[in-house]
């Protein structure tokens, strides 16, 4: 019940109308719009679609429509792909469409049990405009409405009960979105952290399209207010992307989360063919930001230490009683008072699952007990945080 009653704070208009367009004379008038300049289509086209959001429409006719006017949608979008700032009928364009979207997901969540593809799709593209929409406005250089932050908030919520985050869905739209909703999210998220007003004419879009690849790789974790672990707050129920540093976490501690960055920080690193040089020095200047401009809550210490790891309760226990359990081989790169990054080898990534106890065993020191927060696999090895 609970649930339902927040996804009812998404933000859509009344119903005014009883009577929509038929489909079929929705495609008539989306094709004569085509035939006009660029403009006076886009305008007719957002009309169609402000009158639609508006109308009564079962299920199956809003879906359908909808499709149609996300096809016209990469049509008009094309002039606005790099340095041509979009006009604000575009941005309206792309706020009608979250608009559609929305109510078609709520039409689904009042319906019988809905399938998982069908409800991750619909997130996902109530997400996707939700990301244009705030892209758009960053190309303008405004403040989004507040509202964005909150429905984008509440559609991972969904998708996080709904158990669909990591649904892939195929979504041809340019820049590129990362291809889940967990990931769309978060580079929205990570788009919102990066200072955006300060970036140059074209840069919004690059950097929104660098970070489709990275962003699924982030986590957002459970917060803990005891956790001295670095990393944004994220409160699903505020009108803000993060909250700033200074901010203390004052809301229910079911809706807040930790931003995890550490698997996406060390894929920065490693070689991206597809990467073009623009977005990889693009992706260099702005990372920063997203663990703020204060100074680390702990200094890190650069390491290149051997030591032993023990894996897992059992194991530990043995280790304390003496018994001598089996040791994984590990290299600590970094070190502070908050935690440490380790390099391990690949096979050992089925038995360091992110909440797994280890302990970590250095020549001449204590044992210290840690948890694995973050891991990351790649050509090096299992990098765990």
């Amino acid at each position: 019940v609970e649930m339902t009653l927040d996804i009812l704070r998404l933000e859509v208009p009344d119903l005014l109308e009883e009577n929509a367009t038929s489909l079929a004379d929705l495609n008539e008038h989306l094709a004569k719009a085509r035939l006009q300049p660029h403009d006076l289509g886009l305008q007719q086209v957002l009309s169609l679609l402000f009158r639609l959001n508006r109308s009564v429409m079962t299920l199956l006719e809003r879906q359908r429509a909808l499709q149609s006017l996300s096809d016209e949608y990469r049509h008009y979008s094309a002039p606005y792909l790099t340095d041509t700032p979009p006009p604000s009928l575009f941005v309206r364009l792309c706020g009608e469409l979250a608009i559609g979207f929305k109510r078609l997901l709520l039409q689904i969540l009042q319906g019988r049990q809905p399938s998982r593809p069908h409800l991750a799709w619909c997130l996902y593209m109530a997400q996707h405009f939700l990301a244009q929409n705030l892209l758009r406005h960053i190309q303008l250089y405004q403040e989004p409405p507040p509202s964005l932050w909150r429905d984008s908030h509440l559609l991972y919520w969904l998708g996080e009960h709904q158990e669909c985050l990591d649904e892939l869905v195929a979504a041809a739209f340019q820049p590129s979105p990362a291809s889940s909703l967990r990931g769309l999210y978060q580079q929205m998220l990570l788009l919102g952290l990066s200072n955006p007003s300060h970036l140059a004419t074209g840069e919004c879009p690059l950097l929104f399209g660098a970070l489709a690849p990275l962003a699924g790789l982030a986590r957002l974790l459970s917060w803990n207010e005891n956790d001295e672990a670095e990393g944004p707050i994220v409160d699903l129920t505020e009108s803000q992307p993060c909250l700033g540093y200074a901010q203390k976490p004052e809301g229910n501690g079911d809706y807040l989360r930790r931003f995890e960055l550490g698997a996406l920080l060390v894929a920065l690193h490693e070689p991206a063919p597809l990467q073009s040089n623009a977005e990889r020095q693009l992706l260099e200047r702005v990372q920063h930001h997203w663990l703020g401009h204060q100074q680390r809550l702990h200094q890190r210490a650069e390491q290149d230490v051997e030591c032993n790891l023990v894996v897992g309760l059992l194991a530990i226990h043995a280790q304390l009683l003496e018994q001598r359990p089996e040791h994984s081989c590990a290299q600590m790169l970094d070190l502070s008072p908050g935690g440490a990054r380790l390099l391990c080898n690949a096979d050992q990534a089925v038995h360091l699952p992110v909440g797994q106890l280890v302990l970590v065993l250095k020549d001449n020191s204590t044992p210290v007990l840690a948890l694995v927060r973050w891991r990351h696999l790649n050509a090096e090895g299992l990098h765990l945080g």
